[in-house]
């Protein structure tokens, strides 16, 4: 009764979109959650479905899963909203780096398109005076993380999928893995715990990292698209213990969702008050009319960070039977569903649409080789 073909440790979004690609292909399949579906850092995600350019294995990673995700364009549930990136230059040395971004978005099939400061204010006129441009890419989306990481669970459940719902993984064990109540699951066991997975897999390198969002009251057509700094990156990418980028997004309640913050160091879920202040003072200089805004709800999370800022995919190295869909930092929510193909395939021994070797988590052991 306790036997699978895949254990799924984890219902985030990751581990919810592996529970689901796993039974498509018609494999006998448990998921574990001891909390929420989706309730983790999936909860407190921004949504955004979004190909970032800098790190070639995370575009392709990002391209190829923006493509899965279009399979999901009309759900209700799952909150989809077109609403297009449009990227910001704050001067003409950042819009330099336009060109470059273009090219390598249209070489792994994602459009997009150069803005020049005109353009720019009659698309988002409520932008700060004399930005110098920036570039669009207008098929990206939004979506609400929570409730499509249930969709994923119910669908997966639908095809005859176990939830082992309020029941913690605790232990791995000989072919399986033992549940908080004692029940011992057996079958090949992934772990898609989020920043929970030193828990389980200690050897694989991981930390916190904290982020603090804030939303809005309702304010509809405000915002059209969802607005990044070009610095964004370099944020996003970085090692310091803090830093800020502006990010905003209009969601379709009419609410506008204002980031991001990056913070190590932080396992707790407090709002940092001065690094809130950063972010909204970062958000104000871009967006001058947020400050005269009703906002509703601030709140953190933890996003599993690597330390190498790729997400670990694949067997676990001197594991048996142990496989992993973790670490993918801020970049969960657009990453979740290629991650899923590229595990999955990988499991059945099939070919993957991407190059998996990236994702590996055996390239830790060369890390720390070298």
């Amino acid at each position: 009764m306790n036997a699978y073909d895949l254990i799924v440790v984890g219902a985030g979004i990751v581990g919810a979109a592996c529970a689901e690609a796993a039974a498509s292909e018609g494999l006998r399949v448990a998921m574990v959650e001891p909390g929420p579906v989706g309730g983790g850092s999936t909860a407190a995600a921004m949504g955004h479905l979004v190909a970032m350019d800098e790190d070639p294995a995370e575009l392709a990673l990002s391209a190829y899963s923006l493509r899965l995700w279009e399979r999901y364009a009309r759900l209700p549930d799952a909150e989809f909203s077109r609403c297009g990136t449009l990227w910001i230059a704050r001067d003409a040395r950042e819009m330099t780096a336009v060109p470059g971004k273009i090219a390598r978005l249209a070489a792994a099939g994602v459009r997009a398109e150069a803005v020049e400061a005109g353009r720019l204010y009659e698309l988002e006129p409520h932008l700060a005076p004399g930005l110098a441009g920036g570039m669009c890419v207008p098929d990206e989306a939004v979506v609400y993380p929570p409730r499509m990481a249930r969709h994923l669970v119910d669908a997966a459940g639908a095809m005859g999928a176990q939830l082992y719902a309020g029941r913690r993984a605790i232990e791995l064990i000989a072919d399986g893995v033992r549940l908080d109540d004692g029940q011992a699951l057996r079958g090949t066991v992934l772990v898609a715990s989020g920043v929970a997975l030193p828990e389980l897999l200690p050897e694989l390198p991981l930390r916190p990292r904290k982020g603090q969002l804030a939303i809005t009251d309702r304010y509809p057509g405000l915002v059209s698209h969802q607005l990044l700094e070009l610095g964004y990156a370099d944020s996003a990418h970085g090692d310091a213990d803090s830093s800020v980028a502006f990010n905003v997004q209009p969601r379709p309640t009419g609410q506008i969702l204002i980031g991001s913050s990056r913070e190590f160091g932080a396992a707790d879920r407090e709002v940092s008050l001065p690094l809130l202040r950063q972010m909204l003072q970062r958000a104000f200089a871009f967006l001058p009319v947020l400050r005269e805004l009703q906002a509703i709800r601030i709140w953190t999370g933890l996003r599993p960070a690597t330390p190498d800022g790729r997400p670990y995919l694949g067997p676990v190295f001197g594991r048996h039977n142990v496989w992993v869909a973790a670490g993918h930092e801020g970049l969960g929510i657009t990453t979740a569903l290629g991650s899923a193909r590229l595990v999955v395939d990988g499991l059945l021994g099939r070919g993957t649409a991407i190059d998996p070797a990236p994702y590996l988590p055996a390239r830790m052991l060369a890390r720390a080789a070298s």
